[in-house]
């Protein structure tokens, strides 16, 4: 077990988690009695030189020790850590872990004097959707550059036509299916672009105005927008900032008049026969210019820009998710990212206060979540990532996975928990809790392919993506077990007329573990702080002030044996998977395995 000083950012240990300028703040630490020290020193920043304070003693109980000190505050950022020192121990705590050495600030926790991330997030369950896959009401007719595919037939990767085959989905059909999200526990929806493009992704917008007519247009999704409404549903739609598309009637003027304001929306590159720069020198996706003040209003400072227009009540959307945020405004030497992404936060602040800013975020730029910009990041390395590879029984389906050109890893659960540590270690508690996590989406291989077709540890994945902070998101289909070998393959739709093939023995197991996350308050407003991290199994508890969750996950066969009177707790109930009672939790189980306990 692992017995350790320990704080976050949640409400158990942080008095105000987002003070106003000049207020005091109050930082506490739990620490096992077992724990031998003689010094403990919070180390903070004042105006960017570092000060210290000692903490006391607050409270004593039989298996640990609470210490704290109150601070003012007086910059926007605080960066903290703590001492422990003597008995031979120099030990620093951070929000990357403990460590028996001096270690960067970088890693240091942070708290931020602004206002927070929207509150609603914290119980929210979001099911991503794309929009050409999940449900179908009508046959269409389809643009000249699409191949018409038939409903149940499987995507064809890595053919000709990749990118351009058309199913057929409809926001009707969303809005006909609602009583399968709500039931299976979701209270949000997140779609991948529904604009008008000449792709089935549309990641490639010809328009950034209104919703694809294959879609239904936009009457389908006012007709959504109220009845989703009429469920407590929010809905979040997903912009490229970076780019648009070839199709755009921006790029059209651009071309045909050089001195329009539109021809300063682009980079033009004479060295491609297209004449202008795409995201990864793509002639389908042309990248944006910022330099242009003119682009600038129409994508998120003017009152009827894309940004704005689509967060007001009118259009009714709940927050944005943004397409490859870190690249955004970026271009060899040139870089207005922070602008661009602050202004976007801004916009998103002015017109809807507690509007969701989420970003594809690559490799997690830390400073892109430091409370100025996104609020979160969708959670592929700090989660997803980390987690397939501890979880991984199937190796070669993916390299690209893992941004890498190899296989992908398999790791131990030690491993796992050292690598989200350390990406936990790098931004503000309230960027980890209002980012997404998932274990798959539109741009991955299915997780039960991951897994090899294991519901067992399909549903110990599941039951880790419930109960970790942030806000889970589920892509539609893994709740009925879905696989697929690549984003693409992935992209499967659903048959609503024949449902043989759904999982249904863990789309109930999924529905159980939803209704946990929504309804228990330590998943909903608790901490993280790691019990257990061995090779094939892990432990972690969420406590908040109201409740105390232990959770345990097991990747393959073993024993697990977690000595709960060494927290001073013991098994009120079990709330999921394996049943405990009493102070000790051991058991040995033959598969992955789950367990999921209310403790007192």
């Amino acid at each position: 077990m692992l017995l350790e000083p320990h704080h976050d950012g949640s409400e158990l240990y942080v008095s105000n988690s987002a003070p106003k300028l000049g207020q005091k703040v109050t930082f506490k630490v739990r620490i096992p009695n077992t724990y031998k020290f003689t010094d403990a020193v919070m180390r903070y920043y004042h105006d960017g030189e570092p000060r210290t304070a000692h903490l006391k003693r607050l409270k004593k109980s039989r298996a640990e020790s609470w210490w704290g000190v109150t601070i003012p505050i007086i910059n926007y950022e605080t960066r903290y850590r703590f001492l422990f020192a003597g008995n031979g121990k120099y030990d620093w705590l951070s929000a990357a872990g403990l460590f028996d050495h001096d270690v960067h600030s970088n890693t240091d926790f942070q708290l931020i004097a602004r206002p927070e991330y929207p509150k609603w997030l914290n119980s929210s369950v979001f099911y991503q959707i794309f929009p050409d896959r999940f449900a179908k009401t009508s046959e269409k007719k389809l643009p000249n550059w699409a191949v018409a595919r038939d409903w149940n037939s499987l995507p064809r990767d890595k053919s000709k036509n990749t990118g351009i085959e058309v199913y057929g989905g409809d926001l009707k059909g969303v809005e006909e299916h609602l009583d399968h999200i709500t039931e299976l526990g979701a209270n949000g929806i997140y779609f991948t672009p529904f604009f008008p493009a000449r792709s089935n992704h549309r990641y490639d917008a010809s328009s950034f105005d209104e919703i694809d007519p294959i879609l239904g247009g936009n009457e389908a999704w006012f007709n959504l927008v109220k009845a989703a409404n009429k469920k407590k549903v929010r809905l979040v739609g997903d912009i490229t900032s970076n780019h648009c598309g070839a199709g755009h009637y921006w790029l059209e003027k651009a071309k045909k008049d050089k001195k329009s304001k539109e021809a300063g929306y682009f980079y033009w590159n004479k060295n491609y026969k297209w004449g202008y720069e795409g995201w990864w020198g793509l002639e389908s996706l042309p990248k944006l210019n910022y330099a242009s003040k003119e682009l600038r209003k129409a994508m998120y400072e003017a009152p009827n820009s894309i940004i704005r227009k689509w967060l007001s009540p009118k259009w009714g959307m709940a927050g944005w998710r943004v397409d490859v945020g870190n690249m955004t405004g970026k271009y060899g030497e040139i870089d207005m990212h922070d602008e661009v992404m602050y202004g976007i936060r801004k916009a998103v602040e002015e017109t809807k206060p507690d509007a969701w800013l989420v970003a594809e975020n690559a490799d997690f730029v830390a400073n892109d979540l430091a409370g100025l910009g996104w609020h979160g990041t969708m959670n592929y390395q700090g989660f997803s990532r980390p987690l397939s590879s501890w979880m991984n029984e199937s190796a070669k389906l993916s390299g690209g996975f893992q941004g890498l050109p190899i296989d992908a890893p398999r790791i131990t659960g030690k491993q796992f928990v050292d690598t989200i540590k350390n990406f936990n270690g790098s931004i503000p508690w309230r960027a980890l809790i209002a980012s997404m996590v998932l274990l798959d989406s539109h741009d991955t291989p299915r997780f039960r392919t991951i897994v090899a077709g294991d519901r067992a540890k399909h549903l110990a994945a599941m039951s880790m993506l419930m109960t970790y902070p942030g806000v889970p998101s589920i892509f539609m289909g893994d709740e009925l077990g879905f696989e697929g070998l690549s984003g693409e393959d992935a992209r499967r739709t659903i048959n609503w007329e024949d449902r043989s093939n759904w999982d249904q023995p863990f789309l109930a197991e999924v529905k159980k573990l939803t209704k946990i996350r929504r309804t228990e308050d330590a998943i909903i407003n608790g901490g993280l702080r790691w019990v257990a991290a061995e090779d094939n199994y892990l432990a972690y508890l969420r406590e908040s002030k109201k409740s105390k969750v232990l959770v345990v996950i097991a990747a393959k066969p073993c024993t697990v044996d977690i000595d709960l009177s060494k927290l001073g707790y013991k098994v009120s109930k079990t709330l999921f998977g394996q049943k405990a009672t009493g102070t000790r939790i051991k058991y040995k189980t033959n598969t992955a395995n789950q367990g999921i306990w209310k403790l007192s």
